[in-house]
């Protein structure tokens, strides 16, 4: 039996993401590097097709005065701008805006969508589920496709995808904290009840982890995508972390497809005893 190459390749399944479609499923921020130069070959080694841009305009511009956005080939990726740093409603509002109109002024196919955060707090970076509703709400109206970053509660999960949310994106755990899927329960859970009736919604575990196992658990959770930057920013060589996420991102979108053994408390031989020799007794 012969197997078509493009079975093989996890790059080779489009990945729809509101009006634009990706093969990576990997998103990637571009904060926290050590410099912008590792930055821009970390984000090659990912492979990522979609990178995030904090839109705050002190975000853009280092201590040396040097624009990220200089480092960045805008013609290659499409940007998803973040509303990173706001705890309020109208505060994401805003930011929002003026990174439609900064892409605009790029020309990148970006300027449609954004990335929402609205924090609840600067100790734990957690998300406020009222505020956040609430900036959902105002942005669909005004003509954008919203991300939502969450938590992993089911309910409030629900309620962003009924306000009109494009994709939720619960967190698998505090944001840069590395500790990976802390609840896959509940990861679980809002699977089911986003795609429930809706398959091809869009669901991305957005912060948390931390290496390439995490990646990969969360991709065999059946998550559609992972949006992560820490993980590959901080480590102690990013480039080669960068690809080490790519790889996680694909080799748990595989295994998820391929739909994996259940566990059993007990061994389960891997030959069967059927035609078997039969074992010599002694006489």
């Amino acid at each position: 039996m012969s197997i078509e190459p493009a079975t093989l390749l996890p790059a080779a399944e489009p990945f729809r993401l509101g009006n634009h479609t990706f093969t990576s499923r990997l998103i990637v921020g571009t904060g926290k590097y050590a410099d912008y130069a590792v930055m821009a070959e970390s984000l090659e080694a990912s492979s990522t097709e979609c990178i995030t841009v904090a839109v705050r305009r002190e975000r853009l511009i280092d201590a040396q005065g040097r624009n990220l956005l200089d480092f960045i080939d805008t013609s290659r990726y499409v940007l998803l701008p973040n509303t990173a740093g706001c705890f309020t409603a109208d505060d994401a509002v805003r930011v929002a805006r003026l990174g439609r109109d900064l892409l605009q002024g790029l020309e990148n196919p970006g300027a449609d969508w954004v990335k929402l955060e609205v924090l609840g707090d600067k100790k734990t970076l957690l998300p406020d589920p009222v505020a956040t509703l609430e900036a959902t709400e105002k942005l669909v109206a005004d003509g954008f496709q919203v991300l939502c970053y969450t938590t992993d509660d089911p309910i409030t999960a629900r309620r962003l995808k009924e306000a009109g949310a494009t994709s939720v994106m619960p967190a698998g755990s505090p944001i840069g904290s590395g500790q990976g899927i802390l609840n896959p329960n509940n990861i679980r859970i809002c699977l089911e009840y986003l795609k429930d009736g809706d398959p091809d919604y869009p669901v991305i575990v957005d912060a948390g982890v931390g290496t390439a196992s995490d990646v990969a658990i969360a991709m065999e959770l059946g998550v559609d995508g992972v949006l992560l930057n820490t993980g590959i920013a901080h480590a102690a060589d990013p480039v080669r972390m960068a690809r080490a996420m790519k790889l996680a991102t694909e080799a748990g979108r595989l295994a998820y497809l391929s739909g994996r053994i259940p566990k059993r408390l007990y061994a389960t031989a891997s030959s069967p005893e059927e035609g078997s020799i039969a074992p010599v007794r002694p006489r």
